[in-house]
């Protein structure tokens, strides 16, 4: 990815996209700790940039609805389940970035206000300009949507710079990298090239939100360390997809 060098943030506010999968580590379900704090420590690398944070997580390491939807549940009733996963991973982020000194706050689309706040984009607005990491739950707060739909929208909505898409893989490919060697990747890659090759960054809807937003998507491997703070700096191996 181009961009400013030398420790100055390209970006000044951001969204991370992470998958409930980002947060399994080496186990084969639910949330691996060493894991947890080693992405709560490249966010807080992030917020001392001075870069704004919001987080929007997933829930698939602990439901996943869609994989449950025709086994006895209601597509709805399915994704509300992979909702409430949603927002248990952003209570363990919550705590290991508090025990760690970083202000955070939970919100959820999906109301409980016992657990955690009920998102309003004035409320999580004000968190960010307070320098507090926004971790974001419940997705959009309806079902039919994934959570992937669910980050492009809290980005577009809460004015992030860029939207940066954690996944396995340190870019866009034009095939999957870990099944075809000689897969091709992309330092930089427009809207209409992505649709054109049918390349998978996001979700169609997402993908419709971010560029109707005008907003740039960075795709990195969230594995490595650090790898947040250098994809803010321009220095981080990533894909940005822009208009």
């Amino acid at each position: 990815m181009q961009g400013q060098r030398g420790g100055v943030p390209v970006f000044k506010r951001a969204l991370v996209k992470l998958s409930g999968e980002a947060l399994l580590g080496t186990e084969p379900f639910g949330i691996h700790q060493p894991t947890v704090r080693q992405i709560a420590e490249d966010l807080i690398e992030a917020v001392e940039l001075g870069v704004e944070i919001g987080v929007v997580v997933g829930g698939g390491n602990i439901f996943r609805g869609a994989q449950m939807h025709g086994m006895g549940l209601s597509r709805p009733a399915a994704d509300s389940m992979g909702m409430l996963g949603t927002v248990m991973n952003v209570i363990a982020l919550e705590a290991q970035l508090t025990s760690l000194g970083q202000t955070a706050r939970a919100m959820s689309a999906v109301a409980m206000p016992s657990v955690v706040e009920t998102y309003t984009r004035q409320q999580a607005m004000d968190h960010l300009s307070k320098g507090r990491i926004v971790l974001l739950a419940g997705g959009t707060g309806n079902p039919f949507f994934t959570t992937d739909t669910g980050g492009a929208l809290r980005a577009a909505e809460l004015e992030c710079d860029v939207l940066l898409k954690a996944t396995q893989v340190d870019g866009v490919y034009d095939s999957d990298p870990r099944k075809n060697p000689q897969a091709k990747r992309y330092d930089t890659v427009s809207f209409d090239e992505v649709i054109r090759k049918d390349l998978k960054v996001m979700d169609t809807a997402a993908f419709a939100v971010a560029r109707d937003a005008k907003l740039p998507i960075a795709v990195f491997a969230i594995q490595e360390r650090g790898s947040i703070a250098a994809v803010l700096k321009g220095e981080g191996r990533s894909t940005l997809v822009t208009g």
